[in-house]
């Protein structure tokens, strides 16, 4: 008798023409194999698979501080915010904590919200860059880089096309609480926002937490409210495109700043 092999959703199937008499034997990754016998089967019914939850992972940077990352779609994403001090090749990144000095820079530099120390904040909320940090292309690890503008549109177009808004559709581009945390973020009572009933957000596992930002003047802001990210294209000379997330908003802002302003990293895979 001949027998054909149907591998679906990672299954084997040994089926084919059968007789009353006859066995079939579910072979499953793993090893695990199930016999059945065919008279005690009165139809097959085929599932698709249906991925509720992605690909999780870590990376390490220079420092050896370890990310989760999460895959969404075809791209690798950091499932949290750079707090990297160092660029990959070992060079310290400058840390400012002076608002006049900050306000003035045309180079590289890092600072953490209102200038804390606490490391739980720091681990939690990552640090802020100004845009000509991003722009040494040394920033994040090895085999890593700050997204582009159109990768972070991938990213949008991905989720909304699969789902990710708030209400399951495709079609309308609702997809913040879908990247925001689960905590952390201030009550708003429009259904769909981030702000509203939070427990049910980050259905994507991006997991953006609110930790607001370093304006161009060195003064903070917003933290609890919005998450701001840098993506390595430039506006104009002194102006670079970006991706905020509001509490009270229920998509993902695209906008461009000053270079001087204090944002999140976000890092991709290669």
């Amino acid at each position: 008798m001949k027998k054909i092999t149907l591998f679906i959703a990672g299954i084997a199937l040994l089926g084919g023409l059968v007789t009353a008499q006859d066995t079939m034997y579910v072979h499953q990754q793993g090893g695990t194999i199930t016999s059945i016998a065919v008279n005690k089967i009165d139809s097959i019914v085929f599932y698709k698979a249906v991925i509720t939850t992605s690909l999780l992972g870590t990376v390490t940077d220079y420092e050896g501080n370890s990310y989760k990352t999460v895959t969404l779609g075809t791209q690798t994403w950091m499932a949290e915010n750079l707090k990297v001090t160092k660029y990959n090749d070992g060079i310290t990144i400058l840390n400012v904590t002076d608002n006049t000095t900050w306000s003035n820079l045309t180079t590289g530099a890092v600072c953490t919200y209102n200038n804390t120390t606490n490391a739980d904040s720091i681990r939690t909320y990552g640090r802020l860059y100004n845009w000509y940090a991003v722009n040494t292309g040394k920033l994040c690890p090895t085999g890593w880089h700050v997204p582009s503008d159109a990768e972070w549109s991938t990213l949008d177009a991905y989720l909304n096309a699969n789902g990710y808004d708030y209400d399951g559709s495709t079609t309308d581009d609702e997809i913040a609480k879908s990247m925001a945390s689960t905590v952390g973020w201030t009550s708003y009572s429009q259904t769909g926002t981030i702000g509203n009933n939070p427990t049910t957000n980050n259905k994507s596992g991006f997991t953006a937490l609110p930790g607001g930002y370093s304006c161009w003047s060195g003064a903070f802001g917003h933290i609890g409210y919005d998450s701001y990210w840098w993506s390595s294209n430039e506006y104009d000379t002194g102006y670079a495109y970006d991706r905020y997330l509001l509490y009270s908003n229920d998509y993902l802002n695209s906008n461009y700043s000053s270079k001087i302003d204090g944002f999140s990293v976000r890092c991709l895979r290669n």
